[in-house]
């Protein structure tokens, strides 16, 4: 499930891979391993990403399906 929210969140923010990678200080390769889930995703690249689509981690890895982060 975090696979392929990730990739729906860039998705929706009409945003390449390679502008992700970018803003997550990583090659487009390491971000599109993430997506497709053959390299672990870090604990730290998780937390951007969920400050980035301002989300929350849980929403992320599918403990819940509420994806607007609490105000």
């Amino acid at each position: 499930m975090l696979f392929q929210r990730i990739r729906d969140l860039r998705e929706d923010a009409d945003m390449k891979q390679r502008e992700m990678a970018k803003i997550l200080h990583c090659s487009q390769q390491v971000y599109s391993d993430y997506e497709l889930g053959t390299r672990n995703l870090p604990v730290d690249i998780l937390i951007r990403l969920a400050q980035f689509h301002h989300t929350t981690t849980d929403y992320l890895l599918g403990l819940t399906d509420k994806r607007e982060r609490p105000k």
